[in-house]
């Protein structure tokens, strides 16, 4: 049997699923001080119904690492960065311990310039003041060659808890991206370390033996002992899962918008024939782009519990979020907000209608404005908000080539046929919204676990780059690890052919038996041409096991 748990931002949801079948479910209220209750919870709710050695893999999607990140609530981390000649490393200077040091690598992966010890001495002499004890160090080229980020952690290692190398990121050629990246997933390290250990306790608690797997933004899991290094690979996790959970719940099969509504946002993105459209390259989080790879989306502060407010002047304006001051009014909260304008409406008929009604009433007597015009007004506002952001998602993603998790698109224009809502208030969402947007809007069955159920179908996915240089006799993959001679007639196919290997033992390693393929998605051999003709071929080869469902549900 499969679980998935989603911890989104109000609720905390699992699934059980035997084959396409889901035997149980659960929906409990997120403690954001405290996410390991929500998931104690809902894991001892669903186990009620399914014995726990029956579980034979455990999915989650975490909001954990987003929000540190949007709150600001994550350690000090030391960033050292070389850039060499032709570049100001000033530009990409992140957080508050940011040191440029010389030396450098150029592209083909050759020395051109020493690290000066001098300078590493004096940063591990800055954090041991400051009292830093996580770092990234990030060279422009060490995709290349890593040798000089692996000297400057051996230089950092007695005096770091923990150090992030650039060059096991990604094997993708972008510094900016890479040394955002690099801080922000040192910044989160020991935030999700402490997360996991707490995670793995609570499960073996409940007498869960199965592995345990993390969204990652783009649809895809990966092993959570994995993702104790990697845990930059969980921001957007949970708009991942709502995608996910669409494309497990409602067969699309065209251009198509989704909807995610929960109690604090509201999740947008986009399919193009019937596939999530990705951030290839990767997405921008926080005002900095990053190389992890993404689904496409943004997200508006408009949910099932976000306040309601108004402007004292003569106009008495209304608006929705992005403020959200706990639960609404119906379910135990202390102001109005969005469900409660609903049930006031008697479109919703949640928890305690009289609650709601109550508290738009004593909303509107302040500004001398009636009960359900206030209601209206507000519902109008949310309705609003979630079509503006729809439209700027569009017109953004239409100005540049798409990409799906399938394949690349191309200058393709997105042409929404079909808009699908999912969360727990999409039902008296649909009809407001189907107005709003002029087309249908599809509500599936299970809307309110979409999240959960996407989590918990969603497969491992990983991506490797090889590099290979014949006439400097190197070969590397870079997120592995790897390096090893290249000989002279080293060729593209035989490239295929390691990369490949090496994505098979990869996933051997982590005890993974995916049955999906590897899928070659780049292959570029150029020969390099010297005084007496050919003197090596530069190779570069990009293979992906995509993101995808293990299974699908019957309704």
């Amino acid at each position: 049997m499969l679980l998935g748990v989603d911890v989104g931002g109000t609720h905390t949801d699992a699934v059980v699923l035997r084959g396409d079948k889901i035997v149980a479910s659960a929906k409990v209220d997120t403690d954001s001080q405290n996410l390991l209750r929500s998931i104690t919870q809902v894991l001892e709710t669903v186990l009620k119904e399914v014995p726990p050695q029956l579980i034979s893999r455990l999915n989650l999607s975490t909001t954990l690492t987003t929000n540190a990140l949007v709150e600001d609530k994550t350690e000090h981390v030391a960033i050292i960065v070389s850039a060499g000649p032709g570049m100001d490393p000033e530009t990409f200077r992140v957080g508050n311990h940011y040191f440029p040091v010389g030396g450098a690598i150029d592209h083909r992966g050759m020395e051109v310039a020493l690290i000066n010890d001098s300078e590493i001495k004096s940063v591990v002499s800055h954090c041991k003041r400051a009292e830093v004890r996580t770092a990234a160090v990030i060279g422009k080229f060490s995709t290349r060659n890593p040798r000089h980020e692996e000297h400057i952690g051996h230089m950092l290692s007695p005096d770091m808890d923990y150090i992030c190398m650039g060059h096991r990121l990604s094997g993708h050629l972008n510094f900016p991206r890479r040394v955002a990246t690099a801080y922000y997933n040192a910044a989160v390290w020991r935030l999700f370390n402490n997360f996991a250990d707490a995670v793995e306790k609570s499960v073996l608690s409940s007498c869960i033996t199965a592995p345990i797997n993390i969204l990652k933004a783009d649809g895809g899991t990966i092993p959570l002992k994995e993702a104790r290094n990697l845990p930059v690979e969980s921001i957007l996790s949970g708009p991942a899962a709502s995608v996910m959970g669409a494309l497990a719940l409602c067969r699309i099969e065209k251009d198509a918008v989704i909807l995610d509504i929960g109690g604090t946002t509201t999740d947008i993105s986009l399919f193009a024939d019937g596939w999530p459209i990705i951030d290839e390259n990767g997405t921008r989080f926080a005002n900095h782009d990053t190389l992890v790879r993404a689904i496409n989306g943004c997200s508006v502060g408009i949910g099932g519990d976000s306040a309601i407010t108004l402007t004292n002047d003569d106009e008495k304006k209304v608006a929705v979020g992005p403020e959200r001051f706990g639960p609404c009014m119906a379910l135990g909260g202390s102001r109005p907000a969005l469900m409660d304008a609903f049930n006031a409406l008697d479109d919703a008929g949640l928890g305690d209608v009289e609650a709601s009604r109550r508290g738009i009433a004593e909303l509107a007597q302040a500004h001398a404005m009636r009960p359900q015009e206030l209601a209206l007004k507000a519902v109008a506002y949310a309705v609003e908000k979630v079509k503006t952001a729809v439209d700027e998602l569009l017109a953004a993603v239409n100005s540049r080539p798409v990409y799906t998790i399938r394949e690349l698109l191309g200058k393709r224009r997105i042409n929404p046929q079909e808009v699908y809502i999912i969360g727990g208030p999409a039902e008296v969402f649909a009809p407001h919204l189907e107005k709003a947007l002029g087309q249908k809007v599809i509500l599936p069955p299970l809307f309110s676990v979409a999240n959960a159920v996407g989590a918990a179908l969603a497969r491992n996915t990983a991506e490797l780059e090889l590099f290979a240089d014949t006439q400097q006799g190197r070969l590397l993959i870079p997120n592995l690890g790897i390096e090893r001679h290249a000989p002279k007639e080293y060729n593209l196919d035989n490239a295929k052919e390691d990369v490949t290997v090496a994505m098979q033992e990869h996933f051997n390693s982590l005890g993974l038996r995916e049955d999906s393929p590897v899928d070659i998605t780049e292959a570029y051999s150029f020969n390099m041409v010297g005084e007496n003709g050919l003197a090596g071929r530069n190779i570069r080869v990009k293979c992906q096991v995509r993101p995808g469902l293990m299974g699908e549900i019957k309704i």
